[in-house]
């Protein structure tokens, strides 16, 4: 008899792999087509095995290479798939018996596979044991020791060892595998601090207040969107990273703004609730659906003072120079600091997109400087935490436009940690 559960997320895991999609979209997908069949608990085992198997997806395979006669290359990706779900419930998941997890891959294996396939799964299953995992942590070589520990590629690791000593890298790379909080953001043009806490209070919704004015953590919410104070506008889903980019920028009532990488509006409607909704925000993005989007999140936060435009930032439009009196660019990235969010990245991103990835950036702030008036603001913000996608960019710009300027406290970095994603921001002036 095979687990309903388990098959499912193996369905997923594959279908991820297949059309190299993002999990959390693939997840809801399916889960949202299956929600008559699933108790609640079932749902969080299918996630808690997918997310597992994303993100421990190098160390689960160096494991199994251990025992496998079969290059990983050869077996069929259903069935390794079955193997790295087997090899994280045995290593990582401490409620699950090793006997449950071992019998319900043979199970699964029977009907994914030939009829090998189910002995081939039981023979390296049986052999897993927890210090499979504890002996990577006796590796002498420290970028190969972080990789395998942390399940970091190791070309993300000698990025990071850039700008940052050993030490701070594997703190880092451990930090990406933590579980992401769920941080709100009050929408103080409808609701105090003050309300929203006696509301979420009223809904036994357990909270922890931040060092962040407008932000909040939630503890154990599953559903956030169905919830009716979500729905009429009281908060937005932010993490405080994020939100720190439109706090630095520092916006005024009644002033000019752009926000050129705006999708899907979560800092362009923080702006806009600084400004008391009194003013002018621009908010472009590339792909017109993603406009949409911004739309979607200003009309349920009851905001009215954005326009949004499909635009290209990186291809510059005379009628646009010197109209702004403050400018955010939170540019398209790799994503590096978001990977506890995204473990997919981990796997979709090469060495070689480094490059054109910059290449974006450097266009991105060359043009969209020019739009800022004499005296003007400038955010350009990343949610990477590589070297070449934030301080080279600046650096360089500031190397060919000497009218503007940067004080050193207004370069921030963020690590990624329990509370927060990565980021980097830089606050520049035009003098």
């Amino acid at each position: 008899m095979i687990d309903k559960t388990r098959e499912l997320a193996l369905k997923i895991l594959y279908r991820i792999d297949k059309e190299q999609a993002y999990s959390n979209i693939v997840l809801n997908e399916e889960i949202n087509q299956n929600r008559q069949k699933l108790k609640e608990k079932d749902i969080g085992l299918i996630s808690e095995i997918v997310y597992g198997v994303i993100t421990w997806k190098l160390t689960l395979d160096e494991i199994i290479k251990k025992y496998s006669k079969i290059k990983l290359k050869k077996i069929s990706p259903w069935i390794l798939n079955i193997l790295r779900m087997g090899v994280y419930q045995i290593i990582f998941l401490d409620k699950i018996p090793k006997s449950a997890a071992v019998n319900e891959s043979v199970n699964l294996a029977k009907r994914y596979g030939h009829s090998s396939s189910s002995n081939f799964v039981n023979a390296i299953l049986r052999k897993i044991e927890k210090t499979d995992y504890q002996e990577f942590f006796k590796i002498e070589n420290e970028i190969e020791r972080i990789s395998k520990t942390t399940s970091m590629p190791e070309w993300i690791i000698k990025e990071l060892l850039k700008n940052n000593n050993i030490e701070k890298v594997e703190q880092i790379c451990k930090n990406s595998n933590i579980k992401p909080k769920v941080s709100i953001r009050i929408n103080n043009l409808k609701i105090t601090k003050k309300e929203i806490i006696e509301k979420l209070k009223e809904k036994n919704i357990e909270f922890k207040e931040t060092k962040y004015e407008d932000f909040l953590i939630l503890d154990k919410i599953k559903n956030i969107e169905n919830l009716d104070l979500f729905r009429e506008g009281f908060f937005t889903i932010q993490d405080i990273s994020a939100g720190l980019t439109a706090k630095i920028l520092e916006p005024k009532e009644n002033e000019t703004i752009l926000d050129a990488c705006s999708a899907p509006g979560g800092k362009t409607t923080y702006i806009a609730e600084m400004m008391k909704n009194k003013g002018n925000i621009e908010a472009w993005d590339i792909h017109e659906h993603r406009t949409k989007l911004i739309e979607k999140n200003a009309k349920r936060l009851g905001i009215n003072i954005i326009t949004t435009h499909t635009k290209d930032a990186s291809i510059y439009d005379e009628k646009y120079k010197e109209k702004f009196d403050r400018i955010l660019l939170d540019v398209p990235c790799l994503g590096i600091g978001v990977i506890k969010r995204k473990p997919d990245i981990k796997w979709q991103r090469k060495i070689e997109d480094v490059k054109e990835i910059t290449n974006i950036q450097k266009a991105i702030l060359n043009n969209c400087s020019k739009y800022l008036k004499k005296d003007g603001i400038l955010v350009y913000s990343t949610c990477s935490i590589l070297k070449q996608e934030n301080e080279e960019i600046i650096f360089n710009f500031l190397e060919k436009n000497n009218d503007f300027e940067v004080e050193k406290k207004n370069i921030i970095k963020i690590n990624p940690d329990d509370e927060k994603d990565g980021f980097f921001i830089c606050k520049m002036k035009k003098k």
